[in-house]
């Protein structure tokens, strides 16, 4: 599989979707967090990639603005996070500092991903 990276020059319109699509992107993280971390000090369950997944489509009919976003954008957002926690548990179980994931604040979340190909880019 190959990867490409590219610099994109959006106009006004596209940046704002762009702008959109990172805040929602951010949002989705942040949520995700906080409801792992609820229900694991809460309730002593712990939620996985899977579990947090079925919870899209319900998240895309409640929220109008997540239908805009692609579903695999969301899944990533989910499966960045699972990441996080997976790096944090082999971190504690090789003895070093763990650091648990943190929120992210706007200057911290700036990439999303399209991890499906099929898209092209014109012009600039």
């Amino acid at each position: 599989m190959n990867s490409y990276k590219f610099k994109l020059e959006p106009n006004q319109a596209q940046a704002y979707q762009i702008e959109t699509a990172l805040n929602l992107c951010r949002w989705l993280y942040n949520t995700a967090l906080e409801q792992r971390k609820f229900a694991y000090e809460k309730r002593r369950m712990t939620l996985t990639f899977y579990t947090q997944k079925k919870e899209l489509t319900q998240l895309k009919s409640h929220f109008i603005a997540f239908t805009g976003v692609y579903a695999q954008v969301l899944q990533d957002v989910l499966h960045r996070l699972d990441k996080a926690f997976k790096a944090f548990f082999r971190r504690i179980k090789a003895g070093e500092r763990p650091g648990y994931p943190r929120f992210q604040g706007k200057n911290r979340y700036d990439s999303f991903t399209y991890s499906q190909s099929g898209f092209t880019l014109n012009g600039k």
